[in-house]
């Protein structure tokens, strides 16, 4: 119906007035008017069966209806009042516990619920996982620190550490603020070993002492802290897509996932692993389970890969082709970075010289000047990493001269 305003609204009103008054004649005219008025005056009947007084009875009694709704609007029960209640038994995952989106304001959230979580299957990923954890303190991340490691490498409560890796978790624990969890490493045989122990990553949809959690791969650097993906809306998982793969292929990365751990979760987890091909690890698994109700995280910044820098093309990562390429903007505005430079060593591993020579960024022309910002940067990377492993992860206590 259009809306009341203008002739129409004036048409209405004169209808609900006793209708047009009769223009002036001559007397006559009048007299016969007034002598004929039954059949000109309509009765009660025929003006409550007008068109226009029911459209403006609808009309007024909708607007009225609106009124009084809106004047209590307070009163109105909302989305989160319901909460409370089982909700959850209308959907698939009836056992999950809804999370509660904390207030914004950093001050009134209750940061024990959430926490970063790293995974270790070997004494070098050991290391990464400290060095992880020391960046997120220095960051000053508020979330909490766990990490699950193997149960062989040392008693979570160990006070006397002997082993390099046993001194390296109790470094964790008592500076980091690290949470040891032991645990037992997921394994399955034959496939690629680099991947294998991978399963034990997904045990993070286990950790149903916290609302949710955000677990990264340890071959990588923080680079911001990402305290923000605690206080998302509540959904299962959340992750980006695998932007390298685009556009043939809009699978989910695991590099970087944020997890309402729960036991329905992970009990669908189990089994996907049980049933798993003999190519299906970690990225495949939360894949096919979560490819297409997985909440999808932005991939810049949450997840860039250092062999970017290396591309000619960067129109996947950039998300248009009008922007150009500025490896110094994107630096600065990455929060999580990913080394992945085949066939360049993870950065743990010696690089040759003419490894590194034959693979590292161009320097390129720009504005009559040749730029090698994307070249330094790149090495930069990796001399960082380096040089962050050795002073931490060093076990070696530092004699005075």
């Amino acid at each position: 119906m259009a809306p009341l305003w203008g002739s129409s609204w004036s048409s209405t009103w004169g209808s609900l007035s006793g209708y047009s008054p009769v223009q002036n004649g001559d007397q006559t005219t009048t007299t016969t008017a007034a002598t004929d008025s039954s059949h000109l005056k309509p009765s009660i009947g025929q003006i409550l069966m007008s068109k226009r007084v029911r459209y403006s009875v609808i009309s007024v009694t909708v607007v009225g209806l609106f009124f009084l709704a809106f004047r209590n609007y307070d009163r109105i029960p909302s989305i989160e009042s319901f909460r409370g209640g089982n909700v959850a038994a209308a959907g698939s995952n009836s056992d999950c516990a809804v999370a509660a989106v904390p207030p914004s304001d950093g001050a009134q959230v209750d940061w024990s619920r959430f926490a970063y979580t790293q995974y270790v299957t070997t004494p070098a990923y050991l290391c990464n996982s400290v060095m992880i954890f020391e960046t997120l303190s220095r960051l000053g991340s508020k979330a909490d620190r766990v990490m699950m490691y193997p149960e062989k490498m040392m008693d979570p409560a160990e006070t006397n550490p002997e082993t390099n890796e046993a001194k390296l978790l109790v470094k964790a624990r008592d500076q980091y603020k690290v949470k040891l969890v032991p645990v037992s490493v997921q394994r399955r045989s034959g496939g690629d070993s680099t991947w294998a122990e991978s399963y034990t990553k997904l045990l993070a949809f286990n950790q149903t002492q916290y609302d949710r959690v955000l677990n990264v791969d340890s071959d990588a650097t923080i680079l911001q802290t990402m305290d923000e993906l605690f206080l998302m809306p509540p959904c299962p998982v959340a992750m980006p897509r695998a932007y390298w793969l685009f556009p043939d292929n809009k699978m989910l990365s695991s590099q970087l996932m944020v997890v309402q751990p729960s036991a329905v979760e992970f009990e669908r987890i189990t089994k996907k692993i049980e049933s798993a091909g003999r190519n299906d690890y970690d990225m495949e698994i939360v894949d096919q389970l979560y490819h297409d109700s997985a909440l999808i995280l932005p991939h810049r910044p949450y997840d860039l890969l250092t062999g970017e820098f290396r591309g000619d093309n960067h129109e996947n990562y950039l998300g248009t082709d009008r922007e150009e390429w500025d490896p110094v903007a994107i630096f600065n505005e990455a929060k999580f970075l990913h080394f992945s430079d085949w066939p360049v060593p993870k950065p743990w591993i010696s690089m040759s010289d003419s490894v590194r020579n034959t693979n590292q960024p161009k320097c390129v022309e720009k504005d009559g000047r040749e730029d090698c910002s994307a070249r330094e940067l790149w090495n930069g990377f990796y001399y960082d990493f380096a040089q962050r492993r050795s002073d931490v992860c060093s076990t070696t206590k530092k004699g005075r001269r």
